[in-house]
């Protein structure tokens, strides 16, 4: 068994084999089903110098709980063919390389993340899909390549057996209307929920023993569809991603059990199954994949290699072009749920990247920041490059006080942490209730004047920067109040590139003069009226 580095809400159930009587418990056949889940995963090696998460622990893992005599399976919640550095170059290949190795052990499930539909056109996806020996699951959208080696690797109402029990999972993933991408050969269809219940009835016709749900939609989706369970009692858990920092709803007699990892692998669930007089339970832990766990030496020939491959192709890669004033934090814990030095940093050259003088505000969502990590001491090429995942170009524009602190409310709506619309602002600071309703939590949102902090003209006119992919609707912000609106222009990576050289060429270092984090966001303390 491996360390077990965090217990949850559950134990694991020992049964003891007397004849004193009581309810009938067994195990899947003659062996404990067990799954490790995962959701979000951008890299085949480890994060934060190699300290946390990684496919090689992951490897370990399994390997250990099937020496221990279970049956292991892997789940997956979305996420891994993109964004990331290695992908702007091989499109998944490593990915899907990696994840291979994984199903090679033990049975790999996935569903579709937004992300894996990034590429406008087919060609790479149905590459990818075709490479795949791990089975793609989906019930609310399909492929629609017009290739049908691809399309019909796409499984809905997908069963597996263990032992003598069947188990059906349904799998849902993000609806273009709530931040999924629109692409001709992924067609979606609306209602998470419908297409939950279609599919959780079909398996109880069938006499499945166990259902569960694989998903890639917010956690607020999850929990409409968690409540499928008063009405089908073999519906016990949800595992899913989009989320990227670990998530847990324990569930109850009418609600399943929710559970999401942290990105990168850095938190995983375990979920053991058990039988009970013919019902299943289950027990959970959450495991933090760290360096208490080892890398295994096979799997890692495939990181190596990818690296090697990397370095091979861009050798200036680790190069230092800058140094930091303190550890920026990267992580994307950080980035999207609260201020980072780091995004502060980016939102700052965002203020200039039009014209002089700066714009008033700036801003750029959380999940633009990918590369999950800190940045101490030597800042180098990869650092830039790991940050920006996919092109981030900007527009200019204004707009008056009170449209741009409606407009901003998108970026913290919604249920738990970790958002990748969170944004890292400039020129502004904001006080926040997240008990309120969505759309009217922000309590304060102040700027800059020579006497102080006031708060926000309604009728003043302002000069903003924005990502042109929140102009353009993404991440649920809407512009369209927005006056004076610039064409796409100037890259944010290589705006941020520019300023990194600049300070190292004036002899300074990145962020010396920066505000502590905290300075920028807050959240309005309970039975508090203001934060500033």
């Amino acid at each position: 068994m491996p360390p077990i580095h965090r217990i949850s809400y559950f134990l694991l159930l020992i049964i003891c084999g007397c004849s004193t009587p009581g309810p009938m418990t067994d195990a899947v056949g003659d062996r404990t089903l067990t799954f490790i889940h995962m959701n979000d995963t951008y890299r085949v090696d480890a994060v934060e110098e190699g300290r946390r998460g990684g496919f090689g622990r992951i490897v370990t893992l399994v390997r250990d709980l099937q020496a221990d005599g279970r049956d292991v399976r892997i789940l997956h919640g979305g996420d891994f063919l993109y964004p990331s550095l290695e992908s702007q170059l091989w499109d998944g290949e490593q990915m899907v390389e990696a994840m291979n190795f994984l199903d090679s052990l033990a049975p790999l499930y996935v569903v579709a993340g937004n992300h894996e539909f990034d590429p406008r056109t087919a060609d790479a996806v149905m590459e990818r899909i075709r490479e795949s020996r791990f089975d793609w699951l989906g019930d609310n959208y399909r492929l629609a390549t017009g290739q049908p080696d691809v399309d019909e690797k796409l499984q809905h109402g997908f069963t597996f057996t263990s032992g003598d029990k069947t188990i059906g999972i349904f799998a849902v993933a993000l609806h273009p209307d709530d931040g999924g991408n629109v692409r001709d050969y992924a067609p979606f269809e609306s209602g998470y929920v419908e297409h939950a219940e279609r599919v959780i009835e079909q398996f109880e016709a069938a006499g499945v023993d166990l259902i569960f749900g694989l998903t890639h939609v917010y956690l607020a989706n999850d929990i409409e569809i968690a409540k499928l369970k008063a009405r089908h009692p073999k519906f016990m858990f949800i595992v899913g991603g989009h989320e990227h920092e670990p998530e847990f709803e324990p569930g109850d007699a009418e609600n399943a059990i929710i559970m999401k990892g942290a990105s990168n692998a850095r938190v995983v669930w375990q979920i053991d199954v058990r039988f009970v007089n013919g019902m299943p339970e289950i027990s959970q832990r959450e495991i933090e994949v760290n360096e208490s766990i080892a890398l295994d030496d096979e799997y890692q020939l495939i990181a190596d290699k990818w690296r090697a491959r990397l370095l091979e192709l861009i050798p200036f890669l680790p190069s230092r072009i800058g140094d930091a004033a303190m550890p920026l934090d990267g992580r994307e814990v950080a980035v999207r749920s609260a201020d980072s030095n780091w995004g502060m940093f980016i939102a700052d050259q965002m203020r200039t990247a039009f014209r002089n003088p700066p714009a008033d505000f700036a801003f750029v969502n959380g999940g633009t920041l990918r590369i999950d990590d800190f940045i101490a001491e030597d800042i180098t090429f990869e650092d830039i490059g790991r940050t920006f995942g996919f092109s981030s170009y900007l527009r200019y524009m204004t707009m008056n006080g009170a449209d741009f602190r409606d407009m901003l409310e998108a970026g913290y709506r919604g249920v738990g942490p970790s958002k990748g619309y969170f944004p890292q602002v400039s020129g502004f600071r904001v006080c926040v209730d997240r008990s309120r309703p969505d759309g009217e939590r922000i309590v304060q949102m102040q700027v800059p004047t020579d006497s102080g902090w006031r708060e926000i003209v309604p009728d003043r006119t302002y000069s903003v920067v924005a990502p042109d992919f929140l102009y353009r609707g993404g991440d649920g912000y809407d512009f369209s109040k927005a006056r004076d609106v610039s064409r796409p222009g100037s890259e944010l990576k290589y705006l941020v590139l520019d300023a990194v050289i600049r300070a190292q060429a004036a002899g300074k270092k990145v962020a010396e003069n920066l505000e502590a984090p905290g300075s920028r966001f807050a959240l309005l303390a309970e039975g508090a009226s203001a934060c500033y």
